[in-house]
């Protein structure tokens, strides 16, 4: 049996420079943590040394990362260090984080803690296109293109009062400023009178909370240390959100970044917050330089890639190899080159198919889009060979499960007419009962019961003969209180669950399964409303099948790490995109795209090949800048490098 290591253990292990950013006491502080370089190795080591120092202590410590997976295993190793202690360490992402503001504090803006979160973007098209059909005299069906220029000024903090100021400040035409802010003031109406919020929503009105000082008080007070994980990735409002928290003599932020894998541009990051940060908070820096994770060979060729973009901190020193070069004979990097991309795919799945078992299940295909990936699927699959398209999933595929979380809103939200539509049409998918909802309104009215129970009853009436009355009747005993949620959810669970279900009700179960245990882990036992928020914050993408090869987009591939790694696509136009080739060389979206590349390349611990075709999509392509930025060869032969 292998024992868990001790913390004191753990510290013992750490580099001269990685125990100085744990034991790190003077101040905020920032670290600039390469690819490979122990960046969670650090985080977890400092929340736990800090738990394990102050054990008579009442304060909590904060640490907000981006993806729920991370913030799971944040908590994982942490209760492994410290065990017992890790309850005062409120570990989350940035939006968990605001949602649990909102529950505890959001009265103070209107705001019923039994919130619905809105985080597809179909029920937020929904909301603005009801919001504004009283008025389809100004606007029309069309109108919710309108919702990305909403999305924008929440993002930017700015209220719907401000809105129109704003907008025409930053050159929009009378006409079109009053349309947007007038339709923006709509959708927000809309989402208060049903007690609704989307995902900008959390963090705008998070940071309205924190104008009040008794709050951002509490929170300097109750969270002596916060710990913020992959600075680079926060946009405006997420930061504005931190320094209006932090006031102006908050001094223990400790925050891990790395500029040189900003790849979130588009959706508000940017590059030069570091310097910010730095300037903002007086942080002191210090680098973690040491790759573990990388070959030699790869970290050589990260390093002349990246230094092309000249908005990297020109102070910043180049990542060290601590592997040895490989002795195996296996070549650390390996250049291929296919006359098409259908070659392209075929060719890469073809190499994939000879790896044993054991060898996939640590192998992954990194692409700059998801067509690609696509591709490259299609032919793993006619080979037999297992693998999962990582991507994050707002909702469930299979009719069961999206009927279960629909009843489950519908107990939370008895008078939501819309999520009432969404249980009856997607019930009728699985079952061909069809219930018409007007009547189950005028029921409802008649009867003065809910809409749950009128349909309930209705199905109860009907004559037909179905496979899954144990699940009506376990979201009967729910909804009148005689079942535990966990009990009805299970019961409704093994109802489906028969020898010919679907592979997407099974994949939704593996799903379910995970954010249970994760939401357990995080929040404990939580009532009915708070579930069903921490659910909507959670990606619904199944569990991988064990021994699957991974398939990802480069954006999807940040904070993962696999033996092998094939990153195809190395030509002008895909990767780096067409957007960023057509602006200058030294542009921003060029840059980003450099960066990309790099998050790409350093994913891998031991073989790297990169492939790329002369044609896609029949079009002549030349080979990626990349390439030669890289010092590797782009020319028709294939060649490994060492």
């Amino acid at each position: 049996m292998v024992m868990a290591k001790t913390l004191t253990d753990t510290m013992r292990e750490l580099t001269d420079i990685q125990r100085k950013a744990v034991e790190w006491d003077d101040g905020p502080l920032l670290v600039l943590a390469g690819p490979g370089s122990g960046k969670t190795r650090v985080l977890t080591c400092r929340v736990a040394r800090l738990l394990d120092s102050t054990p008579n202590e009442r304060f909590r410590i904060l640490a907000l990362t981006f993806t729920n997976k991370a913030a799971h295993e944040m908590k994982t190793r942490i209760a492994a260090l410290v065990p017992g202690s890790e309850e005062r360490a409120e570990i989350s992402t940035f939006h968990g984080f605001c949602a649990q503001l909102l529950r505890q504090h959001g009265v103070h803006l209107g705001v019923k803690p039994s919130f619905e979160i809105y985080s597809r973007t179909a029920d937020r098209e929904a909301v603005l296109e009801d919001a504004v059909r009283p008025q389809y005299g100004r606007f029309g069906r069309n109108d919710i293109r309108l919702l990305p220029r909403i999305d924008a000024l929440k993002q930017r903090l700015i209220s719907p009062k401000r809105a129109l100021e704003y907008l025409q400040h930053k050159g929009s035409s009378p006409d079109a400023a009053e349309r947007i802010a007038h339709a923006y003031q709509l959708y927000e109406n809309a989402l208060r009178r049903s007690n609704a919020l989307d995902f900008n929503s959390l963090t705008f009105l998070a940071f309205q909370l924190l104008k009040f000082p008794a709050i951002s008080g509490h929170f300097r007070t109750v969270y002596r240390y916060w710990l913020i994980d992959e600075f680079q990735d926060t946009n405006g409002s997420q930061y504005n959100l931190l320094q209006r928290m932090a006031g102006d003599n908050f001094q223990q932020l400790f925050a891990m970044a790395d500029d040189d894998k900003t790849v979130y541009e588009w959706n508000g990051a940017n590059v030069l917050r570091i310097n910010n940060l730095v300037r903002d908070f007086r942080c002191e820096v210090i680098q973690l330089t040491d790759n573990f994770r990388c070959p030699p060979r790869i970290v050589e060729a990260a390093n002349r890639l990246v230094v092309y973009n000249v908005r990297r901190k020109l102070s910043k020193k180049s990542a060290e190899a601590a592997k040895p070069r490989s002795e195996s004979g296996e070549p650390e990097i390996q250049c291929r080159v296919f006359s098409s991309d259908a070659e392209e795919a075929s060719g890469i799945a073809t190499d994939i198919a000879s790896l044993n078992p054991e060898e996939r299940r640590q192998t992954a295909v990194l692409a700059r889009n998801r067509a690609l990936l696509k591709s490259v699927q299609a032919e793993l699959t006619e080979r037999n060979v297992p693998n999962a398209l990582l991507a994050r999933r707002d909702d469930f595929a299979s009719p069961q499960m999206r009927w279960l979380v629909a009843s489950l809103k519908q107990i939370s939200r008895p008078l939501d007419r819309r999520n009432m539509a969404t249980l009856i049409k997607t019930f009728q998918n699985f079952s061909g009962i069809t219930v018409n909802i007007e009547e189950m309104e005028l029921r409802s009215e008649t009867d003065r019961v809910t809409l749950l129970t009128a349909w309930l009853d209705a199905i109860g009436e009907t004559s037909a003969v179905c496979d899954v009355n144990g699940a009506v009747d376990a979201l009967a005993g729910l909804a009148s209180g005689s079942m535990r949620l966990p009990d009805a959810v299970k019961r409704i669970i093994e109802c489906f669950d028969c020898e010919d279900a679907d592979n997407d009700f099974i994949d939704d179960v593996s799903a379910w399964q995970r954010i249970e245990r994760e939401i357990r882990q995080a929040r404990g036992a939580v009532s009915l409303d708070q579930f069903l928020q921490e659910m909507e914050l959670r990606s619904k993408e199944p569990v991988p099948a064990p021994g699957a090869v991974s398939l990802s987009t480069i954006h999807g591939s940040k904070g993962l790490e696999f033996d092998r790694v094939y990153l195809i696509g190395l030509a002008e136009e895909v990767l780096p995109s067409w957007h960023s080739v057509k602006n200058a060389s030294g542009s921003a979206a060029l840059e980003e795209e450099r960066r990309c590349c790099f998050v790409a390349i350093t994913r891998t611990r031991r073989h790297l090949v990169l492939s790329r075709a002369e044609t896609y999509r029949s079009y002549s392509k030349c080979p990626s800048r990349f390439l030669e930025e890289m010092g590797l060869p782009s020319d028709r032969t294939d060649q490994s490098l060492p």
